[in-house]
Order: C-alpha cells, then structure tokens, then sequence
C-alpha cells in the first residue's frame, strides 16, 4: 500500500543526522584519523566514540535522500531533473569556488608551512597547482566535504534516467515487491546480506577516497541504499515492519558495534586472520543496517506533529551542511595558538559552529539572489494586496468606530 503524504518523521531524522556531522567533525580534529587540520592533543580517546556513528550515518543520509527524491519526483515530475540540479549543482560551484578553499588554505599552511597568503593560494588552487604535498599530494580544486552533493545529484539522475526509460507502474510494483520481501527476519536479514556481500567483494580492493571517478565501494553501498530508499518510500507497510523492529535492530546494531571495536582495538593482534576479518566486515554491515532500521523505526514510532522549528530547521539544514566543516576547520586553525585543552576547546567549537551556521542561514534566506546559492528554493513573491474601494474602507472604519 503506497502513501504520498508528507513525512514528518523523516524530516527529524535528516535534521539530527545532518547535526551529528558538526560533532563528527568537529571530533575529527581530535582523532588519529587524517583530516584536513589536527589538534596538538590528537589521541586514540574518542575514536570508540566516533565509531558509533561511523558505519551508518552517511548510509542513513542517502537513504533518506533516496525516500525524498520519491516524494519529489511523485509531487511532480515535470522539471525534475531541472529543479534538482539547480538545487544541488549550483550549491557544490559555490562551494568548490568559495566555501572550500579556506579549508585547503587551513590545510596546506598547517601541514606543509605555506605563508603566500590566500588570494596568492586562491591562484594556486585555481591552477590545480599540485606541489602542496607531504605524505600525499592535496588535490585541488576539491569538494572536500560536499562530495555527498556531488554522489547524491548522480543517484539522482540515475533515478531520473530509470524512470524516463521505465513505466512507473513497473517501478512501483517493484518497490511493493520488494517491501513485500522486507517482511519479518527478512528486513535485517537480506539487506545486511547484500551490505556484508558488498564489503567483502570490494571495500579492499576499493578504499573510499570520495573521488567521484574511483570510489567504487562507496558507490556499491550508498547507491544500494538510495535506490532502497526510493523503492520503499511510499510502502507504508515496510514502515511499519521498520517500526516494529525498531528495539531487535538496536539491539544488533549494538553488537555489531561491539564487535567491530574490539576488532579496532586488537588489531595488531587479530589482522592475520583472515575469516576474522571477512566476519568483521558482516557484523561491520549488520551495525550499518540495524542503525538505520533503529533510527527510522523510533522515529516512525515518535510520529512528531508538525512544527515550526521542523519547518525552520528543515530549509536550514542543506545551508548548515555547506557551512559548517569550513567554520570548524577555520575556527580550529585560528583557535589553536590559544593551546586550549579538548575539553574546552570541542565545546567551543561546538557553539561557535553552529552560531555561525544559524547566522549564515539568517543571511542567506533574507537575501533573494543568495538562496540559490545555498540551495534553497527561489524566495516566495509577496502577493500584491488591492487597494479596497472607499466604500469598504468606510464600512472598516464604521465597525472600528467606538
């Protein structure tokens, strides 16, 4: 049974996800992990941390992504392909262009001592200059963090593609086929198959680089997910088999979590092991599907009432995302003389990022020619009122009278 009303839940669940990315990378600079400027106090303590979120976020964003491009494509297809590169590309210019390069700035004054200035740097990144290199070579221009821009738009065409090309009468018995299969055991239990198949088939001989032309593993799960999305979005039964299920997937998703950390911390010990290894990467996908499962199952069962902050917040979260990774790598940059401890400087961090996101949002949604920018839609032409008759305004001035 398909439905094609608004869905509250997933709006929340697109905004928190969206909002653990600040924290995310925002815990970036703390880590051992490479990124694009480091603490001095970079250490091993919050990876178990951020390995919580790490298997599934980016899956649970497409996978709500591919839900969305459903509702918008049946809201109306005509301009479709249109609308949404206009929503998406013109976004990822602006910030391949502007938004990123203080990032890479940041990068390359940290990690290979560059003092030229900016506008000397902006000449160098304009040229795709490729001497700025330690370990690897930082390739510029980049995207850096908006490559998820970048991949949704593609899944986006090849959904437009699949639906120019086939009866949607096909696809919607394919999805009502397939929400049918996702019945009981069968909702963790094939999904979390075809993650764990994906994974062991590629994730070595693919490693993510977030390079649209090479990052064929990322591409194998994430466009897995955003078609299952797109599938399912309209399948109210499967939603409910999703919020049935919500505790039995967190539960595993726990394990799976579980055994991956231990497989992180005894690494040096366990790698020899080969069918360890294989066995991690389906308990691996097993915490990657049963998180999603989870967060969509509690969110469904939430079942939250429209509001005005889920209005505010849903137009504002594509401008936080394109916002927010610059004002961290900058503000860390800038902050660092200070010497401050982790414990201060994070939720420092924290605050000034998100301060700064809000108020470029106000900004941005205040001024008509910036919207697009930032991928919002054109601002609302305010409708012209008609001057009332005289004799209206006497009658209004009749009832106003004491």
């Amino acid at each position: 049974m398909a439905s094609s009303d608004r869905r509250i839940d997933l709006d929340w669940v697109r905004i928190l996800a969206f909002g653990v990315l600040i924290f995310f990378h925002v815990g970036m600079y703390y880590v051992t992990w490479g990124w694009h400027v480091k603490s001095p106090f970079a250490s091993h303590t919050i990876e178990p941390l951020m390995m919580l979120s790490s298997p599934w976020r980016l899956s649970l964003l497409f996978f709500v992504s591919g839900c969305a491009t459903a509702f918008l494509h049946a809201k109306s297809s005509t301009g479709f392909v249109r609308s949404r590169t206009q929503r998406l590309l013109i976004p990822l210019a602006v910030g391949v262009w502007l938004i990123v390069p203080p990032q890479s700035w940041a990068e390359v004054t940290e990690a290979v001592g560059y003092h030229d200035g900016y506008l000397h740097f902006m000449s160098l990144y304009a040229s795709g200059y490729g001497g700025f290199c330690r370990e690897d070579c930082l390739r510029i221009p980049t995207y850096n963090h908006l490559w998820f821009v970048a991949y949704l738009w593609c899944y986006t065409m090849a959904a437009a593609l699949a639906w120019w090309a086939i009866p949607q009468r096909h696809i919607d018995r394919l999805g009502a086929a397939v929400a049918k299969r996702l019945r009981g055991p069968w909702l963790i239990a094939l999904p979390v198959a075809w993650l764990a198949a994906l994974r062991i088939a590629l994730v070595a001989r693919f490693p993510d680089t977030h390079m649209l032309v090479d990052d064929w593993y990322m591409h194998a799960q994430y466009f897995s997910v955003f078609a299952l999305g797109l599938l399912l979005a309209r399948e109210t039964g499967v939603w409910e088999e999703i919020r049935r299920q919500r505790w039995i997937a967190l539960a595993l998703a726990l394990a799976g979590y579980a055994v991956v950390e231990t497989w992180n911390v005894r690494y040096d010990e366990l790698q020899s092991l080969d069918w360890l290894r294989q066995a991690q990467r389906v308990f691996y996908s097993l915490d990657q599907w049963c998180a999603i499962v989870a967060a969509l199952g509690f969110a469904r069962q939430w079942n939250p009432a429209d509001s005005r902050a889920r209005r505010y917040l849903t137009e504002a979260i594509f401008p936080f995302y394109i916002v927010h990774q610059t004002a961290i790598v900058l503000l860390a940059h800038f902050m660092k003389p200070l010497g401050l401890r982790p414990l201060v400087e994070g939720p420092l961090l924290v605050a000034a990022t998100v301060a700064i996101c809000f108020a470029s949002f106000e900004i941005v949604r205040r001024v008509g020619w910036m919207r697009p920018l930032f991928g919002l839609a054109p601002k609302a032409a305010t409708p012209v009122r008609a001057p009332a008759s005289s004799g209206y305004r006497a009658l209004l001035a009749d009832r106003q009278s004491p």
